[in-house]
């Protein structure tokens, strides 16, 4: 069954979180306390996870060495907030030369990538690099862009140029906040969904989001990694 949220502009399917609607006048109220205290959680629980996850880091690390030729990690331009573009961190999980390996994309894969800007069996992904997907510790890095402020820990994933010209004129509404490491859709099935829905339900939060919210798409990503699903 699905469900029909007309004022929104997005249909959502029973799986998903479903949280009432905020009316505009309570949402200004609180929307300046609510950033803070975010923010606040975010340096703390990112500061504490960099200093409990270093060892990971340093066996994921030699991991990647051993598996492949190439840095440990991979730096990508992303658009965060207002517009700003940032380097986000990642562990690296395709070979060397992956780019160069687009123009040995199949008809279909090329098709795939130009739709979703994913491929579900992408050939440039390392051995390592598959299992680093599949359980979302490639984005363990991010803990660093959260500390810097480029990300928050939860909020709409950021993309690149010709993804945000996909926003139209939603464009502005999308980089009014801060991107997330994890977020609605990243909670809601990752790559299972197409990029129209995955749209829909960025702007869903945008629309939405609150303390409460965040909280149910923190526990919900656990959950969604644990089960792998959506997972490229």
């Amino acid at each position: 069954m699905n469900v029909n949220m007309e004022n929104q502009g997005v249909i959502l399917n029973d799986d998903l979180i479903i949280t009432p609607k905020i009316t505009r006048t309570t949402k200004r109220a609180n929307v300046t306390s609510y950033i803070r205290i975010k923010r606040i959680f975010d340096i703390m629980i990112a500061s504490i996870a960099l200093i409990v996850l270093s060892p990971v880091f340093l066996l994921l690390a030699i991991m990647i060495k051993i598996d492949s030729k190439g840095s440990v990690f991979f730096a990508h331009t992303r658009i965060g907030k207002n517009g700003k573009k940032f380097k986000m961190y990642k562990f690296r999980t395709m070979y060397e030369n992956a780019q160069e390996m687009i123009k040995d994309f199949t008809p279909e894969q090329k098709k795939e990538w130009e739709e979703n800007y994913k491929l579900k069996d992408d050939p440039r992904i390392t051995k390592i690099g598959k299992i680093l997907r599949e359980t979302s510790l490639d984005e363990l890095p991010q803990i660093i862009n959260i500390i810097k402020g480029d990300l928050s820990i939860i909020g709409p994933r950021p993309v690149i140029d010709d993804e945000l010209e996909k926003y139209g004129e939603n464009k502005e509404k999308f980089l009014s906040v801060t991107p997330g490491l994890t977020g609605y859709w990243q909670a809601n099935g990752r790559s299972d969904t197409t990029y129209k829905k995955r749209m829909q339900m960025e702007l869903f939060y945008i629309d939405h989001m609150s303390a409460k919210l965040d909280l149910q798409i923190f526990f919900k990503t656990f959950i969604t990694v644990f089960k792998k699903e959506g997972a490229v």
